[in-house]
This record gives structure tokens, C-alpha cells and sequence, in this order.
């Protein structure tokens, strides 16, 4: 009876050890098909992007892709919110210490914290950002997630502005400052016109100190 008793323990003790180690190996996978298929994205485009290459890239068969992402679609929406935020942590932009250095210390610190978390989300998300545009003119699932994409944009330059200002930017002042942290503007002067991105960080930057109100 202590025999059987042990043996019966013992599955029982090393299920939660099995578990943990599957999700490892699932969450893993996952972030390797994000990242290959980021990188096929922004290198091939949306049409060029098959959910075969992207399993190639990533060393798994086609079926894992299928298993964690059922359309290229959702697949393209997992690599978009990873961009923004550079990790699948669950944790939105908005709630991320980067953010919420806009509001410590003196304006020109809010000023360059803002400056500095535009460039990174900026060199993160632009060639996303790209085929998003090139695969919303197909699909209404995705033109639909670009546009709620665009409205967290907003939304997020908005509270950022409260933070540096202390008071709530009128629409017509957060869509200004919008439109210069766009990632239109950081593909013009840094892909077309080749400013490094510590020259762009320096000109977000100075126009921010310009354009934001003080108050």
C-alpha cells in the first residue's frame, strides 16, 4: 500500500514542473514566429508573407504557426502590439515606466523623456506600420485594426501632452504634436532623408519644446 501510494504521488508532484515547462516551450515558440515574422513583414511586405515562410523562419512547421496565430491577420496584429511596446508582455504602452517619465522632473526632462520613447517606438513599429497600410487596402480586419491602432496613437500623444502641460490638450494641439511623432515623419527623415536616429531624437525633441504649450 505504500508502494502504491508513492507511485500515485508521484505524477501528481511533477504535473505543475511538465506544465511550466510546456508553456515555456509554447511561449518560445510564439515569440520566435513574432520575431520571424516581423522580420519577413517589414523585408518582403504583407502580400509576400506567407504563413509557410514565416514557419520556415522561424524552424517550426506550418501547423504551430497555425496553432498559435489561426490567420495571418491575427499574426500581423501579434508582431504590430509587440513592436509598440518591444516585448509580449501583457503590459500596454501607457502604463510602461518610459511613459511615465513624461511626467517627472522639469519640463526639459519631460520634454526629452518624450523625445527619447517616440524614437524607440518609432524605430520599432515604422516598417509595421508600412505594411499595416499596404494590407488594410485588401482587408477590412485589418483596416479595421489600423484604425484602432491610429486612435491609441492619439490617444496616447494625448496623454502624454497632460503629462508634460499638466492639463488636458485641446484636439486641435494633440493632433499636431501627433502628427510629428507620426511614424510618416520619423520613415521621411530617417529611411528617405538618412538622419540617424540620435538626430531625430535631438529634433523630436527641440520641436516638442516649441509646439507644446506650457500650459
Amino acid at each position: 500500500m505504500t508502494v502504491a501510494a508513492a507511485g500515485a504521488q508521484e505524477p501528481t508532484g511533477r504535473r505543475p514542473y511538465r506544465s511550466r515547462l510546456r508553456e515555456q516551450r509554447a511561449a518560445a515558440t510564439k515569440r520566435a514566429i513574432v520575431s520571424a515574422a516581423e522580420e519577413l513583414f517589414a523585408a518582403n511586405g504583407w502580400a509576400a508573407t506567407g504563413m509557410r515562410e514565416v514557419a520556415a523562419a522561424a524552424g517550426v512547421a506550418t501547423e504551430t504557426v497555425y496553432s498559435h496565430f489561426t490567420s495571418k491577420g491575427g499574426l500581423l496584429r501579434a508582431v504590430a502590439d509587440a513592436a509598440v511596446v518591444g516585448d509580449d508582455a501583457p503590459v500596454a504602452l501607457a502604463e510602461r515606466p518610459e511613459f511615465a517619465a513624461m511626467g517627472k522632473g522639469s519640463r526639459a526632462a519631460r520634454v526629452r523623456a518624450a523625445a527619447a520613447l517616440t524614437t524607440a517606438v518609432n524605430s520599432r513599429t515604422a516598417a509595421i506600420a508600412m505594411v499595416l497600410r499596404q494590407a488594410a487596402s485588401g482587408d477590412e480586419e485589418i483596416a479595421e485594426m489600423l484604425s484602432a491602432a491610429r486612435e491609441r496613437q492619439r490617444d496616447d500623444v494625448a496623454a502624454g501632452m497632460e503629462m508634460l502641460m499638466g492639463r488636458a490638450p485641446t484636439s486641435s494641439e494633440r493632433d499636431g504634436v501627433w502628427a510629428i511623432v507620426s511614424q510618416e515623419v520619423y520613415l521621411l527623415l530617417v529611411d528617405e532623408t538618412g538622419w540617424p536616429p540620435e538626430q531625430y531624437e535631438a529634433w523630436v525633441a527641440e520641436t516638442l519644446e516649441r509646439v507644446v504649450p506650457r500650459s
